[in-house]
């Protein structure tokens, strides 16, 4: 009688510690959901089941029996999200649950998918973690109800189901806070405080040490540089020859318009000794006589050009200009820029503020010029002008042009260093400052 009792009960026994096995030999959450979906059918017969996890925000299937991937653009996996989430309503303890279609009240919008894919009865297992977070919901469908005493030798299996379901989303799944509905007003509380805190209103441009007393020194003449006296950033002084254009074109017409002076003056001699017997000659004195003048002021035109060909430096400073190569041999016309003359002593930052990150900005903001040569030894100052007119600069980039000084007199303050320089404007609120530009933008879209 023993051993007529025990033998029915030994391959139960055996198909329950293999289901138990194959959940603990899974690697993935994925390779759990699939054999908690197949591998119970030999003792269950069930019509179908349907592995969910629901520790998100909404229910995601993860396996159904007898499919290897679920399609989610069928309409059937498609009305299984909204039916997950009714079924999580009906399973409100630990314990699972054996539904019927015919004991249910069932919504509208899932009757008429449950009468076209379900059979009637349903065993809903939900899986829970050691702290009570619900992990996974598993629902098995049968045409026919179990028997209650056979689901009920099954909870061994599906307390390790759950154990390995926690084990394979540990620092995945973290216990989600649920936040009641005072939280959240609480929540929303601070983060509204929190973009009300005033902050000051800041953007950032590149921006170049310049003198604030340069001296622009251009081509007096039109003509070609011959030669460059100084290099680019030398300390000049006042009267030192900066550069000269070439002479041979002047000096070859002086040359000209002295022989022409002298024939000149040698026609007026002959004229004026004539005169006194000679009628015509009279009457060609006074021609003669203008001939002669206009031809001495002509000279006297290029040889002031020629003492003009040679440029000095007004005042000490520094010369501020490209390589020297690519003014040697270049025509240039009266009044071009060849270089600048700085004064070392009051330097200054240029900012080319883009269009696009403008902020509103008065005379004495601050300013602080983090230099690329020097980033950890940032420059101070203020604003001291600002253009009202935006142009392009030389990276084809539409920007305002700031001047700011510079407080004391750094000795890493040189000119031509470059840097990034933030300008700080007036206070506003941290929403603003963050939202400044997607409203810009949005605006700029919509045109509201």
């Amino acid at each position: 009688m023993n051993v007529s009792t025990a033998s029915p009960s030994a391959p139960w026994l055996m198909a329950l510690s293999a289901l138990r096995d194959r959940a603990l030999a899974a690697e993935s959450l994925n390779a759990l959901a699939f054999s908690i979906a197949n591998d119970p059918h030999a003792l269950l017969r069930y019509h179908q089941a349907l592995a969910f996890d629901v520790a998100g925000a909404r229910p995601r299937l993860l396996a159904v029996s007898g499919l290897a991937l679920p399609d989610e653009a069928s309409p059937y996996l498609v009305w299984l999200e909204s039916a997950a989430r009714w079924l999580q309503a009906q399973v409100g303890g630990d314990e699972a649950v054996l539904l019927s279609r015919d004991s249910l009240t069932v919504p509208d919008d899932l009757a008429e998918g449950w009468d076209e894919w379900w059979p009637r009865h349903l065993w809903c297992v939900p899986l829970h973690g050691r702290d009570g977070a619900r992990l996974g919901l598993i629902v098995f469908l049968f045409e026919e109800a179990p028997d209650s005493a056979l689901l009920a030798q099954l909870k061994p299996v599906t307390t390790t189901w759950a154990y390995c379901w926690q084990a394979l989303t540990r620092g995945r799944h973290r216990r989600r806070w649920a936040l009641n509905r005072r939280q959240r007003w609480i929540a929303a509380g601070v983060v509204l405080a929190i973009l009300l805190l005033p902050v000051r209103q800041t953007a950032l441009a590149p921006a170049e040490i310049v003198s604030r007393n340069g001296q622009v020194i251009s081509a007096p003449l039109d003509g070609v540089v011959a030669e460059l006296r100084v290099r680019p950033n030398q300390q000049v002084r006042q009267g030192q020859l900066l550069f000269r254009l070439d002479e041979t074109t002047l000096r070859n017409r002086s040359e000209v318009l002295r022989r022409q002076v002298a024939v000149a003056d040698a026609e007026l001699m002959a004229a004026s000794q004539s005169a006194f017997d000679n009628t015509q000659s009279k009457s060609e004195l006074m021609l003669l006589t203008g001939r002669s003048q206009q031809q001495r002021a002509e000279l006297e035109a290029v040889d002031a050009q020629l003492q003009r060909t040679e440029v000095t430096a007004p005042r000490d400073g520094v010369a501020v200009f490209s390589d020297p190569n690519d003014w040697i041999g270049r025509p240039v016309n009266t009044g071009e820029r060849i270089m600048l003359l700085a004064d070392p002593r009051q330097p200054a930052m240029l900012i080319q503020l883009p269009v696009a990150d403008a902020i509103a900005l008065e005379r004495g903001a601050r300013v602080t010029l983090f230099l690329s040569a020097y980033p950890l030894r940032p420059l101070r100052g203020h604003i001291l002008e600002t253009s009202y007119q935006a142009r392009a600069d030389d990276d084809n980039v539409v920007s305002y042009r700031l001047l700011a000084s510079i407080e004391g007199l750094p000795p890493h303050a040189r000119l031509g260093l470059h840097g990034t320089a933030k300008v700080y404007g007036e206070r506003v609120v941290l929403g603003y400052y963050l939202l400044r530009r997607p409203i810009a933008a949005l605006r700029g879209w919509s045109g509201l």
